[in-house]
């Protein structure tokens, strides 16, 4: 399997090496990535090929100097730490597959660390700015609806853009008010949609999408006006345009939404291991993150509960 879907950020990435493609067929059918994922992995690897090809070493001969010489080339194209990070989780994982296979003398991978690497805090809106957001599809435009539905979708759920690219009509139950989201590693969650969202979503099924649906459509939620499911770019694009029609100068993409939907829920009162099964986070460390941006409430919790205050 070669994947070749389009993506906001990179060029599509060039044919991998008959190696290299056999790690990602490994990677889709045994250990059940995510598409997305799997072109990440098939970017960097690529891209480790070529270093290890201008080394001119035999592959069996493969050792930690190619990868530390790869690591050197990274850094001096300007990648920060956290992309070079991902990259060596991706050759770690590719090594270990090849010395599985017999196709390397050692196992390299066990000779690597990982770079230690500080976590980013999360990029989020305050609430006045999300409401502003989530009022900014026009109504008069075409797909006002469908751009509505996207917009309170993502801030209701905190959905990934590629779970909302994904969402198909039967994992919907507007009658209930939930959704069923396949996530990464194909795991499957159940979150609950307030009100104002499911009214968004309904007038959109009801009005739109029969208009823009054709033999091409499938059971896919969102559509383009071709007909097609929409992909990660379009949403994108679709919430872009509402952060600058909202007059938000910070950067804002479908991931922001789901950040504040983490830190808005937390604010709220909500319990971290909920958040967590929500978000469709595997290890509680990850949604741990959002405590640090909610300031606000953790003054208030030390406020209300130290004997000495």
């Amino acid at each position: 399997m070669i994947v070749q879907e389009s993506i906001p950020v990179r060029q599509k990435p060039q044919l991998p090496p008959p190696a290299v493609k056999r790690f990602l067929d490994y990677l889709f059918v045994e250990c059940g990535l995510s598409g997305a994922t799997i072109v990440a992995y098939q970017h960097d690897l690529v891209r480790f090929w070529r270093t290890f090809e201008a080394l001119g070493v035999e592959r069996e001969d493969l050792d930690i100097d190619v990868v530390r010489q790869h690591l050197v080339e990274l850094r001096d194209a300007g990648l920060n730490v956290a992309s070079i990070a991902r990259h060596l989780a991706a050759i770690k994982m590719f090594l270990r597959f090849l010395f599985s296979e017999k196709e390397l003398r050692r196992d390299v991978a066990s000779l690597i660390e990982s770079p230690k690497k500080w976590r980013n805090l999360p990029d989020t809106l305050h609430k006045d700015d999300v409401e502003r957001l989530l009022l900014a599809p026009d109504e008069a435009g075409e797909y006002y609806l469908r751009d509505k539905a996207i917009i309170e979708l993502l801030y209701a759920t905190g959905m990934r853009v590629s779970e909302l690219v994904d969402l198909t009509l039967e994992r919907m139950n507007l009658r209930v008010g939930y959704v069923r989201v396949i996530g990464k590693g194909r795991k499957e969650r159940i979150i609950p949609v307030g009100s104002i969202a499911l009214a968004a979503v309904r007038d959109y099924l009801d009005i739109l999408r029969p208009q823009l649906a054709g033999y091409r459509s499938g059971d896919h939620v969102f559509l383009s006006r071709t007909g097609r499911p929409l992909d990660r770019s379009a949403i994108w694009r679709i919430v872009r345009k509402c952060a600058t029609d909202a007059g938000i100068r910070k950067h804002v993409s479908p991931h922001t939404l789901r950040h504040c939907f983490a830190t808005h829920l937390l604010q709220g009162g909500a319990d971290l291991r909920v958040v967590q099964e929500l978000l469709g986070h595997a290890d509680v460390a990850t949604t741990q993150i959002y405590t640090h941006v909610d300031n606000e409430r953790l003054k208030s919790v030390h406020a209300k509960y130290h004997p000495r205050q």
